[in-house]
C-alpha cells in the first residue's frame, strides 16, 4: 500500500530479459538516491511510477536495486525503460502519514499526455483516458499518475476517452519525473480504489458491469 506521496527520483540503469519470448519479463536494476536504500530489506515494495515492485537484490554501497517485472505488468504500464528517470515511493508503514490518497501499486491501464503546459506559476496537465477507466474519474476526485497522487480539476468526456485536467505546483514538478512529460506521451494510471469498490458493490445487481479485464 501507498499514497502517491514520491520519497525519490531513480532511474533505470541495466534492463535483462528474463526469458526469450514475449511471455518472459525482465530484469531492471535502478539506481536510488543517496542513502535511499539504508531502510531496505529484500522482498520490500517499492512503486516504480506507481507500479508495486518487489526488491529482489539491492547493494547499498551503490545505491542501486533490481525487481523483476513479469509481462503482465509490462503489458499494463509504460516507462519502465533503460535511462529512463521514474518516481520511486516505498511502501506505507502503519505509523506513516497519509498525505495523499490509498494507492495500491497496481496500475490500471496507461493514459496518453493532451497538455501539458505553464500556466501562472503552476503547470497544467491534461490526460485522455481510455474509454473503460473514464466512469471512474471525478472532478475533485483522487487519481494517481506515474505513482503520483494527484486532484481532478475537470473531467470531459470525449470520442477518444475521458480527458481529466490537473494542476501541478512547481514543488511536485521540482520533486517528481512528472516535469519531463512530453505531449502525446502515454502514462501509467491508477485510479482512486474507494471508486473500485463503489463500482464492484454496483456490478452486483448488473453482473455485467465491472472492471474491464
Amino acid at each position: 500500500m501507498f499514497t502517491g506521496i514520491i520519497t525519490g527520483l531513480g532511474q533505470i540503469i541495466d534492463v535483462k530479459d528474463l526469458g526469450a519470448s514475449q511471455a518472459h519479463g525482465k530484469q531492471l536494476t535502478l539506481q536510488a538516491p543517496k542513502h535511499y536504500l539504508g531502510d531496505v530489506t529484500l522482498g520490500d515494495s517499492i512503486a516504480i511510477n506507481g507500479a508495486c515492485m518487489t526488491v529482489t537484490s539491492f547493494d547499498q554501497s551503490k545505491d542501486e536495486f533490481c525487481i523483476e517485472i513479469s509481462a503482465e505488468s509490462l503489458n499494463k504500464t509504460h516507462g519502465l525503460t533503460q535511462h529512463r528517470w521514474v518516481n520511486l515511493e516505498k511502501a506505507l508503514r502503519a505509523n506513516d502519514r497519509l498525505g495523499g490518497h490509498i494507492v495500491s501499486g497496481h496500475v490500471d491501464g496507461t493514459a496518453i499526455v493532451s497538455q501539458f503546459e505553464p500556466i501562472g506559476e503552476s503547470w497544467t496537465l491534461k490526460i485522455v483516458s481510455p474509454p473503460a477507466l473514464g466512469k471512474f474519474l471525478a472532478y475533485k476526485g483522487s487519481v494517481t499518475i506515474n505513482g503520483v497522487s494527484l486532484t481532478v480539476n475537470s473531467v470531459k468526456d470525449i470520442d477518444a476517452g475521458t480527458e481529466i485536467s490537473i494542476n501541478l505546483i512547481a514543488h511536485t514538478l521540482e520533486n517528481t519525473a512528472l516535469k519531463s512529460l512530453q505531449v502525446g506521451e502515454l502514462i501509467n494510471l491508477e485510479i482512486d480504489t474507494v471508486a473500485r469498490y463503489v463500482e464492484r458493490m454496483l456490478s452486483l445487481s448488473d453482473p455485467s458491469k465491472g472492471l474491464p479485464s
